[in-house]
């Protein structure tokens, strides 16, 4: 009887962990990625806003934010939180998106 119990503890603990996961995931992904196009000319803004090619800058930051739907947060950097933005290259191999 004392095996069934923990057992089934056991099942407990690992689906209530598989939740929660599953959840976390579902909230990071509407939280950074899922933008509105209406959203990405304030996101760019903010991540162009310590450039000094704030023109070019956020031209590629809107074209990125359209097909990717989603802008890393912070003014440089965080690029691993959209896949798309990170992954987009120009034909010289180097990032298109700031």
């Amino acid at each position: 009887m004392a095996a069934r119990s923990s057992t089934s503890s056991v099942v407990f603990i690992a689906l209530s962990l598989l939740l929660l996961v599953t959840f976390s995931n579902v909230a990071e992904g509407y939280g950074n990625a899922r933008l509105r196009p209406s959203d990405c000319k304030p996101r760019c803004n903010y991540r162009c806003s310590a450039t000094s090619h704030k023109k070019p800058c956020m031209f590629f930051c809107q074209k990125c934010c359209a097909k990717c739907l989603c802008v890393p947060p912070g003014t440089y950097g965080n690029k691993q939180v959209c896949p798309c933005y990170n992954s987009w290259k120009t034909q010289q191999g180097g990032p298109k998106c700031p």
